[in-house]
């Protein structure tokens, strides 16, 4: 009678474990089932910021490439077209930037004239403030910036293209300027010109 009993009171202890059991693993199921769904969520958003990511990354090709060529074109003869492209290093997204000329790439700082690199760097300016939403203030202040261009020439385009750029987008521009070309040239492209001069250690500066 004692074995049956005992019996007994161990199916019940049994029959609680299994209870137990049953809890817990209709806990596990709905854990994993919220999981999934979690990891369809990020696997969703996951793609979500990837194709966004490329959009933007396109669109930023197309706006720092075109201003940035057309800039190159407007002041060169034989210009170079800039090559955006966006590479994965160190899982961080970087920005390579190449010259291209007739199909060859060039690395704009060690492979090519520095006067080109000039107007590049003015070109960037302008294609990085155009895209800014909200827009900063549109002054720009420069020191020589096409100090390594060379050629009257050259220097003739480079002043023409600043000023389109200044009517066109809008923008104030306080260049400091060593004069290459005739003082004719400068004034033409410039809405005030000022001249200062140092005599005694003191400047004076004159509208022209």
């Amino acid at each position: 009678m004692n074995d049956i009993q005992q019996l007994r009171n161990t199916l019940q202890e049994k029959k609680g474990e299994q209870l137990k059991i049953n809890r817990s693993l209709a806990n596990l199921r709905a854990t994993l089932l919220n999981e999934k769904r979690s990891l369809r969520r990020y696997e969703q958003a996951r793609e979500i910021i990837r194709e966004v990511g490329l959009k933007t990354q396109q669109q930023l090709q197309l706006n720092i490439s075109d201003i940035t060529s057309l800039a190159l074109e407007a002041v060169f003869d034989d210009p170079y077209k800039l090559e955006v492209e966006f590479v994965q290093r160190r899982n961080k997204t970087e920005c390579d930037l190449y010259f291209v000329r007739d199909g060859y790439k060039t690395d704009p700082i060690g492979e090519s004239g520095v006067g080109a690199v000039d107007v590049t760097a003015f070109a960037l300016r302008i294609a990085c403030w155009s895209m800014q939403e909200p827009k900063s203030r549109n002054v720009f202040i420069l020191d020589e910036p096409f100090k390594h261009l060379k050629g009257i020439e050259d220097n003739t385009r480079a002043l023409e293209m600043v000023r389109k750029i200044s009517e066109k987008l809008k923008i104030q521009i306080i260049m400091i300027s060593d004069e290459r070309v005739d003082r004719e040239i400068t004034i033409a492209n410039t809405d005030r010109l000022f001249e200062a001069k140092i005599r005694k250690h003191i400047t004076k500066i004159t509208q022209l």
